[in-house]
């Protein structure tokens, strides 16, 4: 089901829709809208725009922007935090697709 066809109280557990501002965004996280933006730039995060323009952020968005500001504060590059956080997307969507049995441990 896309978001423009949720009803209002399915999109607030849809952890991909895009219900934060940039300044919103960016205070939940205590960081600035530039460094959002660096994110962007990098190709982490794709946030939606609004009918003006305006960056909209998803709760799964804005998780993968504290995990790199943490990366980032231990000292890693933000190349080297987008790669990352990169593969470890793609193991937990495949931890999430892995057929269940008895043999698959």
């Amino acid at each position: 089901m896309t978001s423009d066809s949720q009803t209002p109280a399915e999109r607030v557990d849809d952890e991909n829709y895009p219900a934060y501002t940039m300044g919103r965004a960016a205070e939940i996280l205590n960081v600035t809208p530039g460094f959002l933006r660096r994110l962007d730039e990098a190709g982490l995060i794709d946030p939606q725009r609004s009918a003006g323009g305006h960056r909209r952020y998803s709760r799964h968005q804005l998780w993968l922007a504290g995990r790199a500001r943490d990366l980032l504060d231990e000292g890693l590059s933000l190349d080297a935090a987008c790669r990352i956080i990169g593969l470890e997307d793609q193991l937990q969507e495949a931890r999430a697709h892995r057929p269940d049995g008895p043999d698959d441990a």
